[in-house]
């Protein structure tokens, strides 16, 4: 049985590239994460072919943000794909509409705190109030626990932190950012190795260009599943 802590991002243009990925790698995982980049590239009937005919799991990476009205009837549309995971910004109007959205289905809601690409300079410029990263990560995840997230989207960095938080109790905690010892950071700021991020509290990392990028995806995947404790 493969090991679904880790889920692999399906970061390629379109379904037909994601489906050869997918084929690829084989037994070897179990879960994958389709983002808004392949939505316009047959995304949802990727998720619905990998869940339907290959039995693997679906993490939906969205990040919705609308008002509430427009986020719920979204989610309860998505909610008919019978996908795992989905998710909205951890602002607490979406998350509430996203929670009732997915009622009445097994689709778990996760709550992005503050993006891993961003460092303070980032949100300066997004005129987001001063002080440490740290802090305002750990207030949006409470905001977002409190409003009914399932769970949290974010930094490897922060999941110890976060998972102390009384309200994260029996709650999910999903890292990117993860980066396997010695490869790239490419564009994030914020990341740790897959054993670091397990390690400080994450229940799933998610690995995406250290294994599609690889010449060989199956391998690359073993590898990471190899340095996960």
């Amino acid at each position: 049985m493969p090991d679904d802590r880790l889920i692999v991002a399906l970061d390629v243009p379109d379904a037909h590239s994601g489906l050869a990925l997918a084929t690829r790698i084989g037994d070897a995982v179990s879960f994958y994460k389709i983002g808004l980049g392949m939505l316009t590239g047959g995304g949802l009937a990727l998720a619905q072919e990998l869940k339907d005919e290959h039995g693997k799991r679906i993490f939906l990476d969205m990040k919705l943000f609308d008002i509430g009205a427009t986020v719920e009837a979204a989610v309860r549309g998505l909610a008919r794909f019978d996908l795992d995971f989905l998710t909205v910004h951890g602002d607490p109007h979406v998350v509430r509409a996203a929670r009732e959205g997915a009622s009445g289905s097994e689709m778990k809601i996760l709550a992005v705190t503050i993006l891993t690409s961003l460092d303070r300079a980032d949100l300066d410029a997004s005129l987001i109030r001063p002080g440490d990263i740290r802090e305002i990560v750990a207030e949006r995840a409470i905001r977002a626990l409190e409003a009914g997230a399932d769970g949290l989207i974010a930094s490897p960095q922060e999941a110890k932190m976060l998972r102390a938080l009384p309200q994260s109790k029996g709650k999910l905690i999903v890292t990117p950012g993860v980066r396997p010892a010695g490869a790239e950071i490419g564009d994030q700021k914020r990341v740790a190795t897959p054993a670091q991020a397990i390690a400080e509290g994450a229940d799933h990392i998610v690995v995406g260009r250290p294994v599609w990028q690889a010449a060989d995806p199956r391998t690359a995947v073993r590898a990471v599943l190899a340095e996960l404790p």
